[in-house]
């Protein structure tokens, strides 16, 4: 494992029974970047972050957090670490300035230490003006941005980020990018899980694609899009019965086959020559009757990435992540007293999922 990486993996392996969670898994990420790890639900994305973070064994393979083993050295790991989970981890009764200095004293800086460095932290993640009120008046994003400050405590090395804006609104999600990009032009480097393919798109300059177990692809952002070429040509019908017509149409000028999702109503295909390929479909749609809601070009997005690789898309409709987010909303605080930045020694038991 070589210098300039952060955090290296090899081989990784977790199995529970016959399920095998990780199945020789690698990852490079290089230190002061942000690293995406990418994959469908139950791909292996939190069993590799409580591994590097220590919180559960590897059963196989080896894995380096800032140079240190975290199987032989699990406690020298945990003193260079940060790590956020999916919920919010403060005291929604103390204020923010009260939860940063209690998690101060946790990490043994005494009382003095623990003030000047909430305080520091309170102006790094622009929240002074509501350092002094209670954090069940914060925002979303404010908690979030407070999580990240208490994850913050002791300067890490590696901060871990397991999917940090679940349940956030887009604006709030802003927020937490911005204070993310501060971390890392700060020199932090960021291992970042997530279910918004956006958010890896403007956050990562490199992403790891998971899916059973395994690394199925490692690259740029851009270098992931690139494999499953250039502009599409994007047509979405106003009646399922018309897909069949739209295809035949599209394949006349596509470069590769069209692919029909009939759940959106979407026909999409590669294009070679943008321009001509897109008036030629619209004007022969047009001339034939067929009724569209909607025609145009579009690069490749992460989520063609993962059609492309898993078979599926990795990105969840609207209604699906409005859903979600008010089932997040409506958790109750309940499991979010052990904040998860501690690291705490968790028994296997208590940390498998």
């Amino acid at each position: 494992m070589g210098d300039g990486y952060a955090v290296q993996a090899e081989g990784l392996e977790k199995r529970y029974g016959e399920k095998h969670a990780l199945d020789g898994f690698d990852l490079a990420v290089r230190e002061g970047t942000v690293h995406g790890l990418l994959g469908p639900n139950g791909a292996g994305k939190t069993t590799a972050v409580r591994i590097l973070s220590t919180l559960i064994r590897l059963d196989g393979g080896r894995a380096t957090v800032a140079g240190l083993d975290v199987a032989r050295q699990p406690r020298e790991v945990r003193a260079r670490i940060g790590l956020t989970g999916q919920y919010a981890a403060v005291d929604e009764v103390l204020t923010g300035r009260q939860n940063l200095e209690m998690f101060g004293r946790l990490f043994h800086l005494g009382g003095k230490r623990a003030k000047l460095r909430a305080a520091e932290l309170l102006e790094q993640f622009d929240l002074t003006d509501a350092a002094d009120k209670g954090v069940g008046k914060y925002s979303g994003g404010m908690r979030r941005r407070l999580d990240l400050a208490a994850s913050m405590i002791l300067a890490p090395a590696v901060l871990f980020l397991d999917e940090p804006t679940t349940g956030l609104d887009p604006r709030s999600r802003g927020e937490v990018w911005e204070s993310v990009r501060a971390l890392v032009a700060g020199g932090t480097t960021v291992l970042l899980t997530t279910q918004y393919l956006e958010e890896a798109d403007k956050l990562a300059s490199h992403i790891t694609v998971i899916d059973q177990g395994r690394g199925i692809a490692d690259d740029t952002p851009d270098g992931l899009k690139n494999l499953v070429g250039g502009d599409r040509i994007e047509v979405v019908v106003a009646e399922r019965s018309d897909i069949p017509r739209v295809v035949k149409v599209v394949a006349r000028v596509s470069d590769g086959e069209p692919e029909a999702e009939e759940g959106e109503l979407r026909v999409h295909a590669p294009v070679v020559d943008r321009v001509s390929a897109l008036t030629e479909v619209a004007r022969t749609l047009q001339d034939e009757g067929v009724p569209v809601e909607d025609i145009g070009l579009r690069r490749p997005s992460l989520d063609d990435v993962f059609l492309r690789l898993t078979g599926h898309r990795a990105e969840r409709t609207d209604a699906e992540k409005t859903e979600a987010d008010k089932g997040e909303a409506g958790k109750t605080e309940a499991g979010k007293a052990a904040p998860d930045r501690t690291v705490a020694d968790k028994t296997e038991k208590e940390a498998a999922v």
